[in-house]
């Protein structure tokens, strides 16, 4: 069974910066894109940031472009997600997902994977 797992989250205070890791096995990460996705208390989940499988094509909401930055390690089989500038609108679970496909989608159902995801709290 595929697996994907989320680590790098925690408590930060606003304007500090985390680095999420989502590690792949029993896949290789380079065949396929990778979304980032978060969910608040209370909020529905969205797709927060996406990196295509054949050209590396990046993509992010327009609340965190600027501040996130996905990348690829295909010899680690992992995709990060470096956050930085945080602030409390950025607290959330956060979630990696493989897509069904190479290319990156605002559809969750063209995932078909996804990790148990990580905490990140920004807060004074």
């Amino acid at each position: 069974q595929l697996h994907l797992v989320e680590s790098g989250g925690g408590l930060v205070q606003p304007g500090g910066s985390l680095r999420l890791s989502c590690a792949a096995s029993r896949f290789n990460l380079d065949h396929y894109a990778i979304g980032w996705f978060r969910q608040a208390p209370g909020k529905e989940r969205e797709g927060v940031s996406c990196i295509s499988s054949r050209y590396g094509s990046t993509y992010y909401i327009d609340s965190v472009k600027g501040r996130f930055t996905i990348s690829r390690d295909n010899v680690k089989n992992t995709v990060y997600l470096q956050m930085n500038s945080l602030n409390p609108e950025d607290t959330a679970v956060y979630y990696c997902a493989k897509a069904r496909y190479y290319y990156c989608s605002g559809s969750d159902a063209e995932y078909n994977y996804w990790g148990q995801g990580t905490q990140v709290t920004v807060s004074s």
